[in-house]
């Protein structure tokens, strides 16, 4: 069963979904797929789901932490994505950005960026433009997103996190816990800790119908991190997409077979990607990898979105 962490008055309480409903009386606020009156108009302002393509900027790569070489890649460079998901029921946003809109450096667009991981390693990022200027082109403010989806927690997918801790935040159990426990190197606690104390659905199946009509759906792919998740969207003039998340990195790494040299458990990582394969092919979808850069630079950007 689901379960949610809610944020009640003086305390934290994790229940199941069937305790919550029978025991709230109205004295605090936890909606797991649902939106709160104040959110309703941005999301009931569409009768169909859209996709916003937001463009994170470029990352310095090197093919060989994913047993590639030079020659068997188009490019190096790795593209940074986030998504923008409405729906008339409410607003998803999947994946934050590796730089947070308040450490951005003077400079703005094009400027190169280094970031410091927690291992120390550092890690070098060409700026796009911040994220809230893409939701505004959009014609989104963070105040209207209503859920918050992290691929996984990894500093590139999850820097501007704690400016949506008031967004219902969609995470598996395994991954919350490595991410609030001793994450690994590729973690950047600080960006994403305010998510601790915020309305939370625990992911407890291999899927999750987000807003409950199957258009969209957080689907379990295990391996890259401990509770690493894709997104299926079904389209109706694009037709069904899966988000990546880090899968895969470079399309060669799918085409050619190989995997990362480090991956919090390679045997799950082969197993998700037959079943997201699998899950491809049986319903005629296209996989977008978030991290292919020739591919992502082909996407439509916000303000123009696929519906």
């Amino acid at each position: 069963m689901t379960e949610l962490v809610c944020k009640i008055p003086g305390m934290k309480k994790l229940v199941s979904r069937s305790l919550l409903f029978a025991a709230i009386a109205g004295t605090f606020a936890c909606t797991p797929s649902g939106n709160s009156p104040a959110d309703e108009s941005a999301a009931a302002a569409v009768n169909s789901l859209r996709l916003y393509v937001l463009d994170g900027g470029d990352l310095v790569s090197n093919p060989a932490s994913y047993q590639l070489a030079e020659d068997e890649v188009q490019t190096s460079m790795l593209s940074i994505a986030a998504y923008l998901v409405v729906h008339p029921r409410g607003i998803l946003l999947y994946d934050t950005f590796g730089v947070a809109d308040d450490e951005r450096q003077p400079g703005g667009t094009g400027t190169q960026q280094t970031i410091v991981r927690s291992d120390k390693q550092e890690r070098f990022i060409t700026l796009a433009a911040p994220l809230r200027e893409q939701l505004a082109a959009a014609g989104y403010t963070p105040a209207d997103i209503t859920h918050l989806a992290l691929s996984h927690y990894h500093w590139d997918h999850s820097a501007n996190a704690n400016v949506f801790a008031h967004a219902t935040w969609l995470v598996r159990p395994d991954e919350r816990a490595e991410m609030f426990g001793t994450p690994g190197g590729s973690a950047r606690p600080a960006t994403y800790s305010e998510l601790i104390d915020g309305p939370t659905v625990l992911i407890d199946s291999d899927d999750y119908d987000v807003f409950g009509d199957g258009s969209v759906v957080l689907k379990a792919a295990r391996g890259h991190s401990p509770g690493h998740q894709v997104l299926y969207l079904d389209l109706e003039r694009t037709g069904g997409v899966v988000l990546s998340g880090d899968l895969y990195h470079y399309p060669e790494e799918r085409s050619l077979n190989r995997l990362p040299i480090s991956e919090f458990d390679k045997t799950q990582t082969v197993a998700s990607r037959q079943a997201v394969e699998e899950f491809l092919e049986l319903n005629n979808a296209a996989l977008w990898i978030g991290h292919d850069l020739l591919a992502h630079r082909r996407l439509k950007k916000s303000p123009d979105y696929y519906d």
